[in-house]
């Protein structure tokens, strides 16, 4: 389908795991170029769990987790019999999951379903996981769209277009091997977005997406020299895609928006949460088996699924975790609209995380604004990744910060908005430039207050800080409301006990 010209188009860019207090003149000169020309979202938060194939789904469905369903990278899906381990990278087993529940892998509708209905188009290249690219346009090849993995040819909808990229660009790049930064991906993808699927498949929206400098972040630092060289790869590619907008895209109603899915904290410090668990009696495992009662989802995101979830068993468990120095944040099924049913935490619908595949428990495990040894602020434990490396899904606010910046016709230039956003307000935003009314179940809104229009009123904001505490455990989750939508400004654990 050809686009009229002058009708608008836009450009999403993600940087995975990017601090936004990473960028700057020095670090990213081309991100830095483009807050000069767009409006910076100063307040810009993702979702909780603060995980990559969690934020994704809601980058494209304008709703929290609770609400799409995506609740973790890996989750048990109890709905199954006997219930399943669910690891999200791997895109073989999202489409079984997507099939065996009547295609409603999410519970709403993605922006490439949304855009298709409209006679739109949506093309995603991502040099992410397997699944996390898939997340993007879960339903690409039903839909007629193209998706291009950075590493995996079965990813890809079109045989023919990747053999068009090879032939031009050589075979498609293989996953490094642990240890190495990913950086001929990121090149190889936005060679393919300038050269071939923007001028000549013309898609009304296109999302690429770098996985850097998440990989770097975990396996050197969030600010080690090899990440920063990274995140400087990456920040170059973007430059290219940034001089063509500038020179071409710009004048053509093209807008351009960059955005972070998450940010990072450094570890340093290591729990062991399931020695926690069973010396209150929980015998624990990865995943479902003949000895196992309670299954705690590997990585640094707390989700604990009881094979029996009474009310007592919750609370024994929940008791033992917050006498533990690891236990952040804690969240429960809803006893009223503030407490969880197990004292010391809280009602996990405060986090938007309130959905049939959620954990019985949630956490985080405890973070502080200790600097790090790249003068950083942000440290936390962790179960299992190394000290001194970079890790996310928790609640500090630098695992919540995430970049957002947009930029183009509709918009404001050389501005900074103070006003709180989120990566559930870029679907809505999208949907408005293109002339699309917003579904109703989105829970992001249209960021009206960086259009250029004249006449756009500030929002109304409002604060809340939720505090539960018990005897010995005291936890605060600070939330911001801008009109009907809600963000999570971080949670911290004893604090000020």
């Amino acid at each position: 389908m050809t686009n009229p010209v002058g009708q608008p188009r836009i450009i999403i860019v993600n940087f995975d795991g990017l601090r936004p207090d990473l960028v700057g003149p020095a670090t990213t000169p081309h991100l830095d170029r483009l807050k000069r020309n767009g409006v910076t979202l100063a307040r810009q938060r993702t979702v909780y769990p603060s995980e990559t194939r969690v934020a994704l789904p809601s980058l494209v469905t304008g709703t929290p987790p609770g609400r799409h369903g995506m609740v973790g990278n890996k989750y048990l899906d109890r709905t199954a019999a006997p219930a399943r381990y669910i690891d999200t990278a791997d895109d073989r087993l999202i489409e079984a999951v997507d099939a065996a529940s009547g295609g409603c892998l999410m519970a709403v509708s993605s922006l490439g379903e949304i855009l298709a209905a409209h006679g739109r188009t949506l093309a995603v290249l991502a040099s992410n996981s397997a699944g996390a690219t898939c997340l993007l346009n879960h339903k690409a090849r039903s839909l007629g769209h193209h998706t291009i993995s950075g590493h995996y040819a079965r990813i890809c909808t079109s045989r023919p277009l990747l053999e068009t990229l090879q032939a031009q660009l050589g075979p498609l790049p293989t996953p490094p091997p642990p240890g190495r930064p990913d950086l001929t991906s990121q090149s190889f993808l936005t060679s393919a977005l300038l050269n071939t699927v923007w001028p000549q498949l013309q898609p009304d929206v296109a999302i690429l997406s770098y996985a850097e400098p998440d990989i770097s972040s975990h396996d050197y630092g969030v600010a080690g020299t090899r990440t920063l060289d990274a995140l400087a790869w990456v920040d170059h590619q973007f430059g290219r895609v940034l001089e063509w907008w500038e020179t071409e895209g710009r004048q053509k109603n093209v807008h351009l928006i960059a955005l972070s899915d998450h940010g990072h904290v450094t570890v340093h410090s290591h729990a062991d949460p399931h020695e926690t668990l069973k010396a209150a009696g929980l015998q624990c495992g990865p995943a479902p088996g003949p000895d196992v009662d309670t299954v705690v989802v590997p990585g640094q995101v707390g989700a604990i699924y009881l094979v029996n979830p009474s009310e007592r068993n919750i609370r024994r468990a929940v008791a033992a975790m917050i006498e533990a120095p690891w236990c952040g944040p804690i969240f429960t099924a809803a006893r009223n609209d503030v407490d969880g049913i197990a004292p010391g935490s809280l009602a996990r619908e405060l986090v938007m995380m309130d959905h049939v595949r959620s954990a019985d428990i949630l956490f985080s495990y405890r973070s502080d604004d200790r600097t790090d040894p790249f003068g950083l602020v942000g440290g936390t434990w962790s179960n299992d990744a190394p000290i001194g490396c970079g890790v996310h899904g928790g609640l500090h606010p630098k695992e919540m910060a995430s970049l957002g910046i947009v930029a183009g016709r509709a918009f404001r230039s050389d501005s900074v908005s103070e006003i709180p956003s989120g990566i559930c307000d870029v679907a809505p935003t999208v949907l408005n430039l293109l002339g699309i009314a917003t579904p109703n179940w989105m829970q992001g809104r249209v960021l009206t207050e960086t259009f250029a229009a004249r006449g756009v009123g500030r929002p109304s904001i409002a604060e809340t800080t939720y505090v539960v505490s018990t005897s010995i455990y005291r936890q605060i989750l600070r939330c911001v409301q801008v009109e009907t939508a809600t963000y999570i400004e971080g949670g911290w654990a004893n604090c000020d006990l």
